[in-house]
């Protein structure tokens, strides 16, 4: 929920958008879109537009990333860990053009179907729910149950979940991915590790990661991006796209007269194709 609010804080508070998402405020509770429309908890201080900037931009580079991988000829886009990711309900390719899976925890995805029915937001027929319990089956074992075609080009995002990951977990799912026909490929976010950050990065870090072990879900695992791309190139993905804070921000963010920008280099953006 707090992921989604930052990307509907960014169509109410930031012109022009990044992320046009016309579903962002639907999909929200009544009370929290009442909230963010009277213009409480859009954030208008330093940290909070920097973070709704890397929500906003990190969703924009997988959406951008899939429209590359649709001209190579991909027709199956899976989302991991969806949560209330809206993506499949103002998809621009169409039924016919491309089906997309929704894989998450099965009761995160009951409360979606929830959130989707209290909205009055249609479920199309390209969209499939695949629930999967990772610690009962394989990411490929819930996919294939939900109809999925490991024959066709797919196309991946992960936002928001390598970090919470074991080195292991995220292995066998970017080995999964790679093992997929050509013309698809992956996008996701990662953390690097807190030496490579300045001081006050790393207060920003240590700040987070109290808040997150305190929820039950603490950080697990960083990358390095140089190692992180060799091992990328190593399970055969090729083309790979490596982005720190200055790169998202002179592609996405460059001459704004709001000054929204990406602060952090914690997190970073990385794609790569199969």
């Amino acid at each position: 929920m707090r992921v989604a609010m930052r990307r509907a804080a960014h169509q109410l508070a930031d012109v022009p958008k990044v992320l046009d998402d016309t579903v962002a405020l639907k999909i929200l509770d009544p009370d929290v879109r009442e909230r963010l429309q009277g213009g409480d908890g859009t954030g208008d201080d330093r940290l909070s537009r920097g973070l709704r900037a890397f929500m906003a931009v990190r969703s924009r580079f997988a959406e951008d990333e899939l429209a590359r991988a649709v001209g190579r000829g991909a027709t199956q886009y899976v989302v991991l860990g969806a949560g209330l990711d809206t993506f499949a309900y103002r998809n621009p390719y169409g039924e016919d053009l491309l089906r997309v899976f929704e894989v998450d925890y099965p009761a995160t995805q009951e409360w979606k179907r929830r959130q989707l029915a209290a909205a009055g937001i249609a479920i199309p027929a390209s969209v499939t729910f695949a629930p999967v319990d990772f610690e009962r089956q394989t990411l490929a074992d819930g996919l294939r149950a939900a109809g999925f075609d490991q024959q066709k080009p797919t196309f991946f995002s992960w936002l928001g979940v390598s970090m919470y990951l074991t080195e292991d977990a995220i292995a066998g799912t970017l080995g999964f991915v790679a093992s997929t026909p050509r013309g698809g490929g992956i996008v996701f976010d990662y953390a690097v590790p807190r030496e490579s950050l300045g001081l006050m990065g790393r207060m920003a870090l240590d700040a987070l990661a109290r808040r997150v072990e305190q929820s039950g879900e603490p950080f697990r695992t960083f990358f390095e991006p140089g190692a992180l791309t060799e091992r990328l190139m190593q399970l055969g993905f090729h083309a790979v796209e490596n982005l720190g804070k200055d790169e998202i921000n002179a592609r996405y963010f460059k001459d704004r007269a709001d000054g929204l920008r990406v602060l952090s280099s914690l997190g970073r953006l990385i794609s790569a194709e199969v």
